[in-house]
């Protein structure tokens, strides 16, 4: 599993038109992919990785200072653009397989006591933010 996360003052998805999904002071966004032989496992470890990453003003996580974090599925994490002029999508985890996984992601960080919000799994969405530092890493487990 993999995440693309950047470290916000706001953040938000938008679907037809419609904010589903926002976090409006700050915070993480996180991008999540997932691959063929993820588990729920995988899940709760990148969870509580984005819950406890110290990488907030003063290193401090969004856990000690209950920022919250804005989770969208994004299979095009596991693309693969080595060969050739057109990425092959081989390594994402189809979803059937990947919306359970970043539902236990989100259903992990709440249980920890995050405050979340969510695109839609599957949808085409726009996402907006102001990414601060500019600040982003990439996080596998």
């Amino acid at each position: 599993m993999r995440a693309v996360v950047q470290r916000v003052s706001h953040a938000s998805v938008t679907v037809e038109g419609e904010v589903v999904g926002e976090i409006t002071r700050p915070g993480l966004m996180a991008l999540v992919g997932v691959t063929h032989t993820d588990t729920e496992d995988e899940a709760r470890r990148i969870a509580r990785k984005l819950w406890t990453l110290r990488v907030l003003d003063d290193e401090k996580s969004c856990s000690d200072v209950q920022a919250p974090l804005l989770v969208v599925s994004q299979f095009t994490l596991y693309g693969d653009a080595r060969k050739g002029r057109r990425p092959t999508w081989q390594a994402a985890a189809p979803g059937p397989v990947a919306e359970p996984l970043v539902d236990a992601v989100v259903k992990e960080l709440r249980d920890q006591g995050a405050e979340v919000a969510t695109g839609v799994f599957g949808a085409q969405m726009s996402v907006g933010l102001t990414n601060e530092g500019p600040f982003t890493v990439i996080v596998e487990v």
